[in-house]
């Protein structure tokens, strides 16, 4: 992503903007994790540096859409924490880099069950 001026040019890398969306995830409520998208993926990560686990940045020009991978935990409702994690990187992305977010597209990877949720059981 780039941005130009009379000063200079700014230039804020997808790494960066991966970054920024996994701590914001991070904070969400009911997610436990980040995810890979396959054990390939993970694989993959694994040999690659700089870019967070479970985190797509795809910049189309001026807009950026991402791609998370999460964790959910056994028994909150996952479609309320998808659309929490949606709101949170959206506001997170365009607050801290001016630039309109096209998408943020969820996906759970897995359910993780707390030691007290199986306990219940």
């Amino acid at each position: 992503m780039r941005d130009e001026s009379k000063l200079g040019r700014i230039e804020v890398s997808p790494s960066a903007i991966a970054t920024l969306t996994a701590e914001a995830v991070k904070e969400c409520y009911g997610v436990v994790g980040m995810a890979s998208r396959s054990l390939l993926t993970d694989l993959a990560g694994s040999l690659q540096r700089g870019s967070p686990r479970g985190v797509e940045v795809h910049i189309d020009g001026d807009r950026v859409t991402v791609d998370v991978y999460v964790i959910v935990e056994y028994g909150v409702r996952i479609t309320e924490v998808a659309a929490g994690v949606m709101r949170r990187v959206r506001f997170t992305l365009e607050n801290t880099l001016g630039v309109p977010v096209e998408a943020v597209n969820v996906h759970v990877q897995g359910l993780r069950v707390s030691d007290q949720a199986a306990q219940e059981r």
